[in-house]
């Protein structure tokens, strides 16, 4: 018969029970993101039906692979992480910055090209959805910097790094938001 701890198994139960809760907290804030963007959506098309303003459809491709590569380069920092390789993470992760950044950029230089204004309607919904977003990826922009400190000091381990795991959800949430946006927006138009 094994001689067991209580003390031990109820520290290991506590975490596993607040890991379940840390995650399930942000699921829900997922869900709420949703309504809110999924709201976005819905009043592009109310507000204007199919019709849409012309957009610079290099300009939305471009941030569209832009930010796609940093979910990739995101998703890569994460994996370096499980693997125990903390300097590789850190690098995958500037390069995520690197690229949100040139997201924004590019989101920043479509509205001072825009031609029409936010009185248009469909100007109303395309600042509400891009910049609602752009805040979301400075949002995460701002996570990562946070992030990246605590991952060059080694914080994490192989089987010790929610805060990463959850930093690169939220990321790759925001990208499927954008993935959704960007036809809604670019792809989607009128027909004469």
């Amino acid at each position: 018969m094994a001689i067991t701890f209580p003390e031990t198994h109820a520290t290991h139960d506590d975490a596993a029970r607040m890991l379940a809760m840390r995650r399930a907290g942000l699921w829900l804030f997922f869900f709420s993101e949703t309504i809110l963007f999924g709201l976005l959506l819905a009043a592009r098309f109310f507000l204007t039906g199919i019709e849409a303003e012309p957009l610079d459809q290099e300009v939305g491709l471009a941030i569209t692979v832009i930010l796609l590569l940093s979910s990739v380069t995101a998703f890569s920092g994460e994996v370096a992480i499980r693997k125990g390789r903390q300097k590789a993470a850190s690098w995958w992760f500037v390069a995520t910055i690197v690229l949100g950044f040139l997201f924004f950029a590019g989101v920043a230089y479509e509205w001072s090209i825009a031609h029409f204004s936010r009185e248009n309607p469909f100007g109303t919904v395309f600042f509400a959805m891009t910049g609602t977003h752009a805040l979301h990826v400075l949002s995460g922009l701002v996570m990562f910097l946070l992030l990246i400190p605590h991952v060059i000091k080694g914080k994490f381990t192989p089987t010790n790094y929610w805060a990463v795991q959850a930093v690169v959800m939220y990321w790759h949430f925001v990208d499927v938001v954008w993935v959704i946006f960007y036809p809604a927006l670019y792809l989607v138009q009128g027909v004469d």
